[in-house]
């Protein structure tokens, strides 16, 4: 054995000088660090501290002419974008011989292969041209009426947890109600209590596996991650068979699944083949992904930004108020939901402020001249980040102001290229109408119904990674009735 002892340790040498090698010669004269960490690169930092992670990233980025820079994560190069225009090429080359959208740096593994992110040209755009009855104007109308309900029975069992002053943490009472609101709207009545517990526990374990070491072994967060996912997706394909057969009976479409298998079940009963249970069952889990985690991030940010800004709060119900009222006993309807023009005004600008998935990770299926000075090596990384671009362009962009959102400023439109919170090109988000509805019913409930103080601390506001973006404390805040009575709908 010491015999060979010096040739492993001399081949062991030889593999870190090629990986050194190879990593400066992708890295070229993008800042980044000059030396990589062998095998593992950057990725103890990345896990420990990911707020800081990115944020060096971004600096460094700025640092730049070209707005971009580098880094190592187990064995993979990585290139960060900064730069807003940049960041559109790479949304607008997403195809099997350019970039390829993962959504995840080890996303495929956990996500599985029926994805729709991982979906690309004409099978991409008819499953999107399929899923646009889910968000037509009436099956919109359906799902605000589920959503306040859920919403109300939320409140006030916050309102009932915070009594005698007592303080608590929202970020996992917004991440429950936000979970039964897209079990509700997403697959309604064909979910049961007892597997909508299992899902919970199954969705949080898929939650913790993607902030975890991508290790797919047994007794890792990963592992557990991805085991996780494939229940939760056989979930949702039976889910998709009994709506199937609703239908088929006669049923009306009262939630999401409803209204897109309407489109898929032929008058004769059979079913059009284009898609497995499974497949459908893959998809509604890329929808519940995309409205769970970033939908917790808005509401925590708007409780914090909100305290933060008392003219910005008391403008808000004074709107709200003039439109609408809990003691109305009524639910707000889509009319008044769109008269409600400062209040999605403040949600528009919640989602700039602090875009909830700061980032959206792609890779490089091939050699991608990026600019004339510098090509993206095949199989890197790349993360466009849609959170700078927030950033970039707008009046004083580092202040909180929804008027930027009004009819006279009309900054969503002049600066629509760095509104990136939704993505852009083939994969831009086919749910934004139903997130900012999502948004804006609660503010408007959170509001009117409840009076709210945040308990301050030093670095309260710091954004932490959980995988979206959060305030550090998790929201910590008491909470008390505001209205005279709650609705009884």
């Amino acid at each position: 054995m010491m015999n060979w002892f010096p040739y492993i340790i001399s081949l062991l040498v030889f593999f870190i000088f090629i990986e050194q090698i190879t990593y400066i010669k992708k890295k070229q004269s993008l800042p980044g660090p000059f030396l990589i960490f062998p095998f593992l690169g950057n990725i103890i930092s990345l896990i420990k501290n990911p707020t800081n992670f990115w944020e060096t990233q971004a600096t460094s980025a700025k640092s730049s002419p070209l707005g971009v820079s580098a880094n190592y994560i187990i064995g993979r190069f990585i290139v960060f974008i900064q730069n807003t225009e940049l960041s559109h090429k790479i949304f607008a080359n997403v195809r099997p011989d350019a970039f390829h959208l993962i959504g995840h740096p080890f996303g495929k593994k956990l996500f599985g292969e029926h994805n729709l992110i991982y979906m690309t040209g004409q099978e991409h755009k008819d499953l999107r041209r399929s899923i646009a009855p889910n968000f037509t104007p009436k099956a919109l109308s359906t799902y605000i009426a589920l959503q306040q309900i859920i919403m109300l029975r939320h409140l006030k069992k916050w309102e009932s947890l915070s009594s005698q002053n007592i303080p608590i943490e929202l970020r996992f009472l917004c991440r429950d109600m936000n979970l039964d609101t897209s079990q509700t709207v997403f697959v309604g009545p064909y979910l049961s209590s007892k597997a909508r517990e299992e899902f919970n526990r199954d969705y949080n374990l898929f939650n913790v596996g993607l902030m975890n070491l991508p290790i797919d072994l047994p007794g890792f967060g990963f592992r557990k991650a991805r085991l996780a996912v494939n229940q939760l997706i056989n979930v949702l394909a039976y889910c998709v068979r009994d709506s199937k057969s609703a239908l088929i009976a006669g049923k009306e479409p009262d939630c999401l699944i409803d209204f897109w298998m309407q489109e898929s079940v032929s008058s004769s009963g059979d079913t059009l083949s284009h898609s497995s249970d499974i497949e459908m069952g893959s998809y509604l889990f890329d929808f519940l992904f995309a409205a769970q985690d970033a939908s917790t991030s808005s509401l925590l940010w708007a409780i914090t930004l909100l305290d933060q800004h008392q003219d910005v709060l008391s403008k808000m119900r004074d709107e709200v108020g003039s439109i609408w009222s809990p003691e109305s006993n009524t639910l707000i309807t889509a009319e008044q939901l769109r008269e409600m023009k400062y209040t999605e005004a403040v949600a528009r600008e919640v989602i700039r402020y602090r875009t909830p998935a700061t980032m959206v990770p792609h890779i490089a299926g091939e050699d991608f001249p990026l600019t004339e000075s510098y090509t993206i090596p095949r199989g890197t990384i790349v993360f466009p980040s849609v959170f700078e671009s927030s950033f970039q362009g707008f009046t004083d962009p580092n202040r909180f102001d929804p008027d930027r959102f009004s009819k006279e400023r009309q900054e969503d439109l002049k600066y629509k290229r760095n509104y990136l919170a939704f993505g852009a090109g083939a994969h831009q988000c086919v749910g934004q109408r139903y997130a900012v509805n999502q948004l804006v019913l609660f503010l408007a409930m959170f509001t009117s119904l409840i009076d709210f103080k945040r308990h301050r601390s030093d670095g309260c506001d710091d954004i932490i990674y959980v995988p979206t973006i959060c305030p550090k404390d998790n929201c910590l805040v008491s909470l008390s009735k505001r209205c005279t009575s709650y609705p009884s709908f």
